[in-house]
């Protein structure tokens, strides 16, 4: 779990992910949430079927880097958007992110403090070394929550800004 200054990041549990993809509240309630009103995009739905679900079941990976991480608003304790990280760590280090936040709660800076989080977290996981994202050309939202992170593009397609984030240092901490 991550915690910020209005916000709490959970990874999800495979059980949880099942619940998540009803959007039926049976997650809300298990967390002991207050509802909200959300709805799983066709793209979403098939990385679910896809990769999310196979990955996170998978014993022999770390779920943390192939879960839905859940931003809850502590204010409203409610779930008011979600990170993804795809994929454990590639032989560079790397580690792609991509995130969503619901309708009701964009603009207010909590992408940007998911981010900010899901950063602090990585810089715990020594194997580690940069985060990748892309957005869409025409997001301006999504890249300028990268931009306030400090990511610099890296690249570009026809459609997508490629993002790059090296990770300075590492925090060594004792368990």
């Amino acid at each position: 779990m991550i915690e910020t200054e209005r916000l709490i990041l959970k990874p999800l549990t495979y059980n949880q992910l099942v619940k998540y993809t009803k959007c039926d509240n049976s997650l809300e309630e298990e967390l002991n949430l207050n509802t909200t009103t959300r709805a799983i995009s066709p793209e979403l739905k098939e990385a679910f079927e896809q990769t999310i679900l196979p990955n996170v079941a998978d014993s022999t990976k770390n779920f943390l880097y192939s879960t839905l991480w859940t931003a809850i608003s502590k204010a409203d304790n409610k779930i008011i958007g979600d990170l993804c990280i795809i994929g454990e760590p590639n032989t560079n280090g790397e580690i792609e992110i991509g995130y969503g936040t619901y309708d009701e709660f964009q603009n207010k800076g909590f992408m940007t403090e998911i981010v900010s989080g899901m950063i602090k977290w990585t810089k715990t996981q020594s194997s580690v070394k940069s985060i990748l994202a892309s957005t869409d050309k025409t997001n301006t939202a999504s890249f300028k929550v990268l931009e306030r992170n400090n990511f610099i593009k890296v690249g570009e397609t026809e459609t997508l800004f490629n993002w790059k984030l090296k990770m300075n240092s590492h925090i060594i901490t004792s368990l």
